[in-house]
């Protein structure tokens, strides 16, 4: 199997062409498209409170990077939205607000309520608290906040912080999202290529010459699927790590757990290549049958667009069965969301479980074919 590999990446410095074209274009399509996406987006406001401008209100709702929030009367603001200058208006109210739209078909929309859902809900969290507290004349609310929360050995009571957003809350990172799809979308390509090598050296008859060295079969196979997912991870990685430490993208802190979620998708799509493989009959059906099924599966499983924002019950019920709708649950998780590497795991086995069927029918299939 060392054998192969060495000659593998021989062959690789001969021609590195192939995965440096890919892994330059996602990282340009994920800059361009991430750029475009996380522009500033203007969005009209209009109130009832006196002299919002000079309030804490208006203050921290303009934190945000992703919103220029500009005041308008309301008359003002259904005129912008109704002529498509504005794709909503909000009228902001000291607990609530209200989205006033044309069309529901925008993702900024889900954006803006995803925003302001986080901004109010922890807002009326952190009042809720203060009334509770302020129940009593002789408590601090806010040194009983601070003691609550630095509290951790043998406390009292259990302190548990909780938004009205509930666990079903969505998120929308486009920057993430570009990021995320084209990498996954791109690295389908290098390694399908690599993978398809097996079934041109079956083709010239190289295979037919090694079987009479003292190589064994599995070392045939082992030697093309290691060197496949070593080539599909080392371009994720490396894009991952431009975006890192080269662009400056935090990953919300969660970029050793998404290399560990690159693993198993890395695996499944080494695997999907392999069962491609054995049930074509030539190169020609290979390079059209590859194109189709990537852009197919990019599509269904979420990497041009969020699922998040598709209606369609059979169409996510579709996806289940795509790997990169695994993949990019798992990278979201990790990152927007903050989840623990337990969480993960579900995404991580369903990947891995992907794998093992793909790649026992296909090397079965391929056998099968030679026999």
């Amino acid at each position: 199997m060392m054998s192969i590999l060495q000659a593998k990446f021989k062959l690789f410095l001969r021609k590195p062409m192939l995965m440096i074209g890919m892994t330059v274009m996602s990282i340009v399509f994920a800059l361009l498209l991430g750029a475009a996406n996380y522009s500033t987006i203007n969005v009209p406001v209009y109130t009832d409170i006196e002299n919002i401008e000079e309030t804490e209100l208006w203050k921290d709702i303009n934190k945000t990077q992703g919103f220029e929030f500009s005041l308008v009367t309301e008359d003002e603001a259904k005129k912008i939205v109704s002529e498509g200058d504005a794709e909503a208006a909000v009228k902001i109210k000291e607990d609530s607000y209200t989205i006033v739209v044309v069309t529901e078909t925008s993702s900024n929309l889900h954006l803006l309520e995803s925003y302001l859902q986080t901004f109010y809900g922890d807002l009326l969290m952190e009042d809720n608290i203060k009334e509770a507290a302020t129940a009593s004349s002789h408590i601090d609310p806010d040194a009983i906040l601070g003691e609550l929360k630095e509290k951790k050995e043998n406390p009292l009571f259990k302190i548990q912080e909780a938004s009205f957003r509930g666990d079903d809350v969505v998120i929308i990172d486009n920057q993430m999202q570009t990021i995320f799809g084209f990498t996954l979308f791109f690295v389908i390509y290098t390694i399908s290529y690599n993978v398809h090598n097996i079934l041109q050296e079956r083709t010239w008859g190289v295979w037919d010459r090694m079987i009479l060295s003292p190589l064994k079969k599995w070392e045939m196979y082992a030697g093309n699927l290691v060197y496949s997912f070593l080539m599909g991870y080392f371009q994720v990685a490396l894009i991952f790590f431009v975006f890192r430490y080269g662009v400056g993208v935090d990953f919300y802190g969660g970029f050793g757990k998404t290399l560990i979620v690159l693993i198993p998708y890395v695996f499944s799509i080494v695997a999907l290549a392999l069962f491609l493989v054995s049930i074509v009959r030539s190169t020609q059906q290979f390079n059209a049958i590859i194109s189709l099924v990537s852009v197919c599966l990019s599509m269904l499983g979420g990497a041009y667009w969020p699922l998040e924002i598709v209606s369609s019950d059979f169409l996510l019920k579709v996806s289940d069965f795509v790997p990169i709708k695994h993949a990019m649950e798992g990278l979201k998780a990790a990152t927007i969301y903050g989840a623990p590497m337990s969480e993960l795991l579900y995404p991580i086995s369903i990947l891995t479980l992907m794998g093992v069927v793909l790649i026992g029918i296909g090397i079965n299939v391929m056998e099968r074919k030679n026999a």
